[in-house]
């Protein structure tokens, strides 16, 4: 359900963005009679049966797949553990890159992947938190591992979903509606949108690349000691430095603040939790 809100709240497509993903659907057909533009960003759900062609691409004639058709929208991959590995793997390059390329004998094609991948998975094979599992540890970590540690690397945010309670589900009380987060993410991207300006390879913090980062995530020296701390202790990769970079300048901007405070760098920090806790 929160995979499905996700696309409510981010900014309405651009029109090189609609005309990109127009292009897209109508190569495969999924193009509703008379329309003429896809106007809302895409959410995809492949089920976890699906193959490398399925997600990637592919054909006699190469032709887009779910992570091409999820361009500028979100992927959604629930029950993650469930796909194949081989399946799971193909998905590091197009994360990285914002594109995937097909090489069949027909010839080889390049299709843009630029998509927010969200996934969810359960804890333990059946489905309930470690301590109350009748699964053994073996069996829990062989079902984690099903998961990469690099794939888990490309993933900015991890969060962890407790279990709702039921005096919650009955409760009355309603949270804040799509469009008033909407509008907070509007605001944190126009803020993007001014800072980088004559950038078209960048269009928001996620695009950001080294020459970026070093001009637009400056820390001060209390806050690079954290950094450093949290790096040395979780034994952090280059690429997760570079992600909790990214994550805290969303995090200022979404704050309306131009500098990426120890604040920022704690909690983007945080979102890496199972860098070492399931995986480490």
């Amino acid at each position: 359900m929160l995979a499905k809100r996700l696309a409510t709240i981010l900014p309405p497509l651009t029109l090189d963005e609609a005309l990109e993903t127009t292009k897209i659907h109508s190569i495969v057909g999924l193009l509703a009679p008379g329309q003429a533009l896809v106007t809302t960003r895409p959410y995809r759900a492949p089920h976890h049966t699906a193959s490398d062609a399925g997600l990637l691409g592919g054909n006699v004639i190469p032709t887009p797949g779910e992570i091409s058709l999820a361009n500028h929208g979100v992927l959604f991959l629930d029950e993650l553990p469930e796909f194949k590995r081989s399946v799971l793997e193909t998905l590091r390059q197009p994360l990285e890159e914002a594109r995937v390329t097909i090489s069949r004998a027909a010839g080889t094609m390049t299709f843009p992947a630029q998509f927010m991948l969200v996934a969810a998975m359960n804890p333990t094979p059946d489905g309930k938190m470690p301590h109350e599992s009748r699964c053994s540890p073996r069996e829990i970590q062989n079902y984690l591992g099903r998961v990469s540690g690099p794939l888990l690397d490309r993933i900015d945010l991890h969060i962890e979903v407790p279990a709702v309670k039921f005096r919650d589900i009955t409760a009355e009380r309603t949270g804040e509606s799509s469009a008033q987060i909407r509008e907070r993410v509007m605001a944190a991207r126009r803020l993007q949108q001014a800072r980088y300006a004559g950038r078209a390879r960048v269009t928001c913090n996620a695009r950001m690349g080294t020459r970026e980062l070093k001009t637009y995530c400056q820390l001060d020296t209390a806050t690079l000691d954290l950094l450093k701390m949290a790096m040395t202790e979780k034994n952090l990769s280059a690429r997760a430095y570079d992600r909790i970079l990214k994550v805290a300048r969303t995090i200022a901007d979404l704050n309306g603040v131009e500098r990426i405070t120890s604040e920022a760098i704690a909690e983007a920090i945080q979102f890496r939790a199972l860098d070492n806790q399931m995986w480490g």
